[in-house]
Parts: C-alpha cells; sequence; structure tokens
C-alpha cells in the first residue's frame, strides 16, 4: 500500500508539473506573442525548448528547499498527497479563469497546510517529541513546517516564511530592474556620450563580477572534458553565469549603437533581442519550477522510507534519494538525487508549456500594460536576472509574480497611468490568497484522505 502510494504521488507531481507547464507559459512567451515577434505556436515551441535546456544549466538548491518545507522525518506520504492534489485544484481553477498565480507558491502552500493538519491530527495542539538526525527535538503543532532556518555560512536563510517574502520582494526586484533597464535603454537612445560611458563602465563591473563567480578547472570536482577550456564553459555553475554576461553584453551592445540607429533599424534590433531575453527567462522559469516537482518527489521517496521502515538498499536503484543533511557526527552528507527525476521533470514542463495557457497570455500580454519590442525586452531581461540570482540563492519564487511586477516596471517609464492598476490589484489578491487557500485546502484533504488510507 506505502509503495502504490509513493507511485500515485510520484504521477500526480509529474502531472502538477505538465500543468505548471501550460499554467506558466505565459510568463515566458506573452511579450513575444503580444509584439508579435513570433506567432503563438512558435512561441510556446521556443519557451518549451528553453524550459527542457535548462536541464543543463541549473543544480538542485530550490528542489532541496521545496523539499525540506515540512519535517520530512515527522509526516507521512498523505501529507505529500493532500498537498500535491490541492496544488492541482488551485492551479487548474486560476487557469480556467485567466488568473497567473503562482504554481510555486500553491505548492508550498499545500504542503504545509497538510504538514500542519497532520501534526494537528497525531499530536494535537500540545508539545510532542521526534529523533531527527540521532537527536530527539520538543516540538508544537505548527513547528512541523520549516518556517524559519538561518543560513550557517551567512548566506541567505530558508524557510517558507522567506518564500512568502518573496510573494513581495520578487515582484518589486523585477520591477526595479526592469525599470532600470528601461531608463538605461532610453537614455542610450541620445546622443551623448555620458550613456556609453555608463555602459562600458557596467560591461567592465559584470566582467569584474562574473570573472569571479566563475569555477575554474582545477575547483571543478568532476570536469566533463579532459579540455580545460569546455570543461570550465560546460560546467552547469558556469553556464548559469556566462548566461547573466551574454544578457548583459547583448543589452550593453545594443545601448553602445542606438543612438545612430533609425525608428526602424532600433524596433528590428529590439525583436530580434526579444528572442534572446525570452529565451533567457524560459531557460530560468524550467529551472526555477522544474525544480520544485523534484523536491516532492525527493520529499516523498525520504517519507516513504522513514515511515516503511524500507532500507535504502531494499529499495530499487532508480529510487535512491538523499536529501542534503547532517549525519550524527556533525558530518554534512551530501545529496543525491538519481537522474531520470531531473530529467522527467524537465521533459514534462516543457510538454506542458508546448501546451499553452492562452487565457493567461492575453492578461500577461496586454491586460497590465501597452508591450512593444522596447518594454519585452527590458521586462525579459529584468525577469531573467531575477530568476537567475533567487536560484543562486535557492530561494523558490514565482516566475509569475516576478515577469508581473517586470511588466509593470516598464510600463512606469511611461507614465503610471500607463499601468492598468485595476487588473494589477487583482492579480496581487489572487497572489496573496494562494497559499493561505491552498493551505486550507490541502488541510482538509489530508483529514478526508487519512479516514480512507
Amino acid at each position: 500500500m506505502e509503495f502504490s502510494l509513493l507511485i500515485i504521488i510520484i504521477v500526480l507531481a509529474l502531472l502538477f508539473d505538465y500543468i505548471n507547464g501550460f499554467h506558466d507559459a505565459a510568463n515566458s512567451i506573452a511579450t513575444i506573442v503580444a509584439t508579435k515577434v513570433l506567432s503563438p505556436f512558435q512561441a510556446v515551441a521556443w519557451a518549451a525548448f528553453f524550459n527542457f535546456l535548462a536541464y543543463w544549466v541549473f543544480g538542485f538548491g530550490v528542489a532541496d528547499t521545496v523539499a525540506k518545507t515540512a519535517q520530512t522525518m515527522d509526516i507521512n506520504l498523505v501529507v505529500i498527497l493532500s498537498g500535491v492534489i490541492a496544488a492541482i485544484c488551485w492551479n487548474l481553477l486560476t487557469w480556467w479563469l485567466g488568473i497567473p498565480s503562482s504554481s510555486s507558491h500553491t505548492l508550498i502552500g499545500g504542503f504545509a497546510g497538510a504538514a500542519i493538519a497532520h501534526a494537528i491530527s497525531v499530536h494535537g495542539f500540545s508539545e510532542y517529541s521526534y529523533i531527527d538526525g540521532g537527536e530527539t527535538h520538543t516540538a508544537y503543532w505548527y513547528e512541523i513546517v520549516n518556517w524559519y532556518k538561518a543560513s550557517k555560512d551567512g548566506g541567505m536563510p530558508s524557510g517558507v516564511l522567506v518564500v512568502i517574502s518573496f510573494i513581495i520582494l520578487a515582484p518589486l526586484l523585477g520591477l526595479t530592474i526592469s525599470y532600470l533597464i528601461s531608463l538605461w535603454l532610453l537614455y542610450s537612445s541620445k546622443k551623448s556620450a555620458l550613456p556609453k560611458l555608463f555602459t562600458l563602465g557596467l560591461m567592465a563591473i559584470t566582467y569584474w563580477f562574473i570573472e569571479g563567480k566563475m569555477q575554474y578547472y582545477d575547483t571543478i570536482e568532476k570536469p566533463r572534458f579532459d579540455s580545460h577550456f569546455w570543461s570550465v564553459a560546460c560546467e552547469p555553475h558556469n553556464i548559469k553565469w556566462l548566461l547573466v554576461a551574454i544578457i548583459v553584453f547583448s543589452v550593453s551592445f545594443f545601448c553602445l549603437i542606438f543612438s545612430s540607429l533609425s525608428q526602424k533599424q532600433s524596433t528590428a534590433w529590439l525583436r530580434k533581442m526579444q528572442l534572446v531575453s525570452s529565451a533567457s527567462f524560459s531557460l530560468g522559469h524550467g529551472g526555477n519550477d522544474s525544480q520544485k516537482v523534484m523536491g516532492i518527489i525527493a520529499a516523498a521517496v525520504v517519507v516513504y522510507i522513514h515511515t516503511s521502515g524500507v532500507s535504502m538498499e531494499g529499495l530499487p536503484d532508480w529510487l535512491h534519494v538523499v536529501l542534503p543533511s547532517k549525519g550524527d557526527d556533525g558530518v554534512e552528507i551530501a545529496g543525491h538525487m538519481p537522474g531520470w527525476i531531473p530529467l522527467t521533470c524537465y521533459t514534462v514542463i516543457a510538454m506542458g508549456t508546448l501546451s499553452g495557457g492562452w487565457k493567461i497570455v492575453k492578461t500577461m500580454g496586454s491586460k497590465i500594460t501597452k508591450v512593444t519590442p522596447f518594454e519585452g525586452v527590458a521586462a525579459e531581461t529584468a525577469g531573467a536576472l531575477t530568476l537567475y540570482f533567487t536560484e543562486h540563492l535557492k530561494i523558490p519564487v514565482s516566475t509569475t509574480h516576478t515577469i508581473t511586477g517586470s511588466i509593470i516596471g516598464v510600463g512606469l517609464t511611461k507614465r503610471v497611468s500607463a499601468v492598468r492598476w485595476g487588473v494589477t490589484v487583482n492579480l496581487i489578491w489572487a497572489w496573496v490568497l494562494t497559499i493561505p487557500i491552498s493551505a486550507l485546502l490541502a488541510g482538509v484533504l489530508y483529514f478526508i484522505f487519512s479516514l480512507f488510507l
């Protein structure tokens, strides 16, 4: 029974991944469809290709964060089943209504809500004890969720509260970056030396920053090639930062020649640049959102091992999942994920993107603000940079919130009234309600499923 439930959860998680693809397809294709750079079919094929390509670019940091949403040693498979089904229901409802809500937040909200329901059902509202890592811990029902965990190395903290804070921070970050990129482009169109000097200075700072982030041959644990060049160029950690460099340098090059172009020429350049910016955002979307499903599958396997009493050696190789943790002796245990999990998750989200999500495309591409190739480049570039940096910090943010904030940012460069604030307020309400509604629905489902499973 336990193993059958595990397989059902894996299938449902992949179904959620597929739904996530067509629900969030609008995030990366809305602007290139609205500006007629690509036809709708060409746009979804373009986005799906780069969703899948993200498999070779991103690691598993976000997956680990999602897997540890709740204390895996104190939940059962019914918790994860309830959370995934609640997330699927909310995603399908918002897709049907054409509301670009967050697939990330509905998954985390569902997982957390079902875990809390489990804690109340098993332990009530009193204090209880559990063993984790060879140590006995005491906790209350609400502590079954990892609300906040400070980083041990001085980096970004993790936990559900950090994810919730990025409901506000992700769109604000996207808005700010897109607003600044728009201003940069606008001033670069003027025949003045100052914008060009600023652009050259930014290129120098970018080179210095990226060079400091790169991993060279001597520091790569498992080089892929004998060639030093190809090993460095194809290292996943380096690919991400090289993409950041390509984005910044491509926009910089355009800014250097912008003032010498006619309006027709600049529009033609911007339309071509939209292909790069939308591809970059699709890579970020695939890398960010696929990892969330990978995290759920990994958590389900770990919980199955804990609750069934089956040892890792007793499982088939394709289920050998280990979450990064600290052993009883204090030594860090490296995580392990079978190759089929990320490959399948990236494939399924790409298939979902190919299915499109046309109601949400209309909302994102025309109802927030009028989008031209100029706005499209600025918004997608800002969204891609935001997703790359948050993925680097292992924070599962909403691609929907990110691109919406970016589109608002470019609208603000024209005038405040250029943004249709009535539509925006409705979107914000959907964002705020996603986690609590998903959590409540998952909690109800947990109590129902517990009666039969």
